[in-house]
């Protein structure tokens, strides 16, 4: 059987850190890692979504985490296809104008890309050489839809990062339908990709199906976004606001136990972090596999 790690999204989400889950003596970026690390195994970096991770960040995320203790990073919003604020690329890499508007990929002067996949591949180098790295989230834009240009887009950021852990969640459903599915899985298995599983609310658009196909044997990710009916729309604390209870979390342990008889480590990741609503469900998810599986990590309190 596979390790199966379970944890969150983000430690240091705002509504997170004034929840009241930290004690008084861990209100400090050092403090926080290391006490939410002695709680869970797994974390994904979430602020590398927004802006390129340094170098020193790397290095001190491994030093102030006990060993084995894994990281999962989500790729920088424009490798994947994303918009992203101007002030958020690196100063010698700008174009100019004002530092608060929003550019699209296509805005972006001539290899810009290549370079921001360069800077970031580099400053994951800590990490890697710790053996922390757990994966890279390549999140696509619910835009992203099947078909050769979106093919070939795969086979680019494989090309930008061979040595990489990758990790891919769709956001439109016409990868998951299935007549589609089997393409999918033929695509990610070739670029040695793995295919995250997610839980979201199933009655609004853009909905995903659950699923349990393993396409890297070394790795599988499932990320629960929660089930708000906002999914999609409205601002991040009405689209991720969801408090998971045992009979929606119940039905994932068999799913999760297959992927663990399939692949190599598990990461189970909450990203409904609106307070304290991810790391208690991390919590019970962990408490509702331990009757089958042995977790690593810890207590989960």
């Amino acid at each position: 059987m596979a390790k199966i790690l379970v944890g969150t999204c983000s430690w240091t989400d705002p509504s997170l850190v004034s929840s009241g889950w930290y004690p008084p003596g861990a209100r400090d970026p050092e403090g926080r890692l290391r006490h939410y690390a002695d709680r869970f195994p797994v974390v994904e970096v979430d602020a590398t979504y927004y802006g390129l991770p340094s170098t020193r960040n790397s290095r001190l995320w491994a030093e102030r985490t006990p060993r084995g203790f894994t990281f999962d990073v989500k790729a920088f919003a424009p490798l994947t296809g994303h918009a992203v604020r101007a002030g958020a690329l690196p100063a010698d890499l700008r174009p100019a104008g004002p530092a608060q508007r929003r550019l699209a990929c296509a805005d972006l002067p001539p290899g810009v890309t290549d370079e921001l996949w360069e800077r970031f591949t580099g400053a994951l180098r800590p990490l890697r050489e710790a053996g922390r790295l757990g994966s890279v989230l390549l999140q696509f834009p619910p835009w992203l839809r099947p078909g050769p240009e979106a093919h070939a887009h795969l086979a680019a950021c494989r090309e930008r990062a061979p040595a990489l852990p990758l990790a891919v969640e769709f956001r439109h459903p016409a990868w998951l339908v299935p007549d589609e599915l089997p393409r999918t899985l033929g695509v990610l298995r070739a670029h040695r990709m793995a295919l995250v599983a997610v839980d979201t609310a199933r009655t609004v658009p853009g909905g995903l199906p659950p699923t349990d196909d393993v396409t890297h044997p070394g790795l599988a990710v499932v990320r629960f976004h929660g089930r708000s009916e906002a999914w999609g729309t409205g601002s991040k604390e009405d689209r991720f606001r969801h408090r998971y209870t045992v009979a929606e979390l119940a039905p994932w342990t068999e799913r999760i136990r297959r992927l663990a008889r399939r692949a190599a480590e598990v990461h189970v990741l909450f990203n409904n972090c609106c307070a304290d609503a991810a790391v208690s469900a991390a919590a019970t998810m962990r408490h509702l596999l331990a009757e089958a599986v042995a977790l690593p990590g810890g207590p989960a309190t």
